[in-house]
């Protein structure tokens, strides 16, 4: 019976969480435990993650690494063969503790590493609050059945790195109709956070620009509704990790910002529920011209994938925000000529019809424009407008 479900399990499509799920009920139902934990290995920064509880926690999973070697989980991944402590398992001199994690307290443990092709994929945790013998048959089951489940938990991770880059260059398509669209410049960006925040699972996404004459970072688009977030100051080039990546022009990632020395708003990240943050510079060749910051509510490592991706959205909307900027510097040049030109016939119409010279005739319209608090250019065109009538 027990051997069907791994076989079903194996041969399945199911999403991951799913299929942990499913793993710690059929090993509670095999060893009677108060509690069992998935923990699966991160290869790109050699750390064994807690991905799944029989209780799960918001504070726990996810938040819960291990190096290869550390803890008593650690040790059975590094070594790749099962641990059983029957009692006081707590003292044992591998055992790491976890304020956080009650089932420190418990007084056995069993943790099975998850094999597949020789090769850690994770552990399995087993706990009992009390005294407990675990049998060698028992153990011996749990390892052959961990190396069945390693292929079918690998084959359901890649599956989720699968789904999870076809959302990603989704997104890199949706940017790019975005920026060439007839949006304005705040929609574009607005539309880019909002979408970001969505398919990256980021509680905050926000784009900071550059004001190159204060050297500071501004807010110009989030799709947070905190009103603390959105009012918070400008920051300086160099100050917190926003300025620092402005001033390094590289990407930083910070594992948890309420205690990062240089943070500068710890306070925001508690009461908002910030926790892991990427910034990323947005590039115009070798100039920043602004950041984006992503925040997520749990710890989380960021993969070389994931800001290669968040980089290329950073770089296109630096180039949509620098095409827009082009695009009103030659829209304020061409009405800078005109205005000159409508002057230039306004003043020859004073000249001609008051019989005054050049610079007087500019003066008037000067003087008349900061009179009526109107702009030269419609001072100049009511000149015209009224000797045309005169004819």
């Amino acid at each position: 019976m027990m051997l069907r479900k791994v076989a079903e399990y194996v041969s399945s499509n199911l999403e991951l969480e799913e299929l942990l799920g499913r793993i710690l009920k059929m090993v509670g139902e095999i060893t009677l435990a108060d509690s069992c934990f998935i923990y699966l290995y991160d290869a790109q920064h050699h750390e064994l993650v807690l991905r799944a509880s029989s209780n799960p926690r918001t504070n726990t999973v996810g938040n819960i690494r291990l190096k290869l070697g550390e803890g008593v989980t650690g040790w059975a991944a590094k070594e790749k063969t099962p641990v059983a402590l029957t009692r006081e398992a707590y003292k044992d001199p591998r055992f790491k503790s976890f304020t956080n994690l009650a089932e420190d307290k418990y007084e056995s443990f069993l943790a099975v590493p998850i094999l597949s092709k020789n090769e850690i994929i994770g552990v399995m945790n087993i706990h009992s609050k009390k005294e407990h013998q675990y049998p060698e048959s028992q153990i011996n089951l749990l390892f052959t059945i961990s190396r069945y489940l390693g292929s079918a938990i690998e084959n359901a991770i890649i599956y989720q790195e699968v789904k999870k880059k076809a959302k990603q260059l989704d997104l890199l398509s949706e940017i790019s109709r975005t920026i060439v669209s007839d949006y304005y410049l705040k929609e574009i960006l607005q539309l880019i956070v909002t979408t970001t925040a969505q398919v990256m699972g980021s509680k905050i996404c926000s784009i900071m620009l550059l004001d190159e004459k204060k050297q500071e970072l501004v807010i110009a688009a989030t799709q947070s509704l905190s009103q603390e977030y959105l009012t918070k100051q400008n920051l300086k080039v160099g100050q917190s990790i926003s300025g620092r990546v402005v001033k390094e022009k590289r990407p930083i990632t910070v594992r948890d910002v309420r205690k990062e020395p240089g943070f500068m708003y710890p306070e925001i990240a508690k009461k908002e529920g910030l926790v892991s943050m990427l910034c990323i510079p947005m590039l115009i060749k070798d100039r920043v011209i602004g950041v984006i910051n992503f925040y997520t509510q749990k710890e989380y490592s960021f993969s070389r994938e994931e800001t290669d991706i968040l980089q290329a959205i950073a770089n296109q909307a630096a180039v949509a925000i620098e095409n827009t900027r082009l695009d009103q510097e030659i829209l304020a040049a061409k009405e800078a000529l005109e205005t000159r030109k409508l002057v230039e016939r306004a003043k020859g119409v004073l000249m001609r019809e008051l019989s005054i010279p050049e610079d007087e005739a500019y003066k008037r319209i000067h003087r008349k424009s900061m009179d009526l608090r109107k702009s030269m250019r419609e001072v100049a065109e009511a000149i015209i407008v009224a000797s045309d009538m005169r004819r």
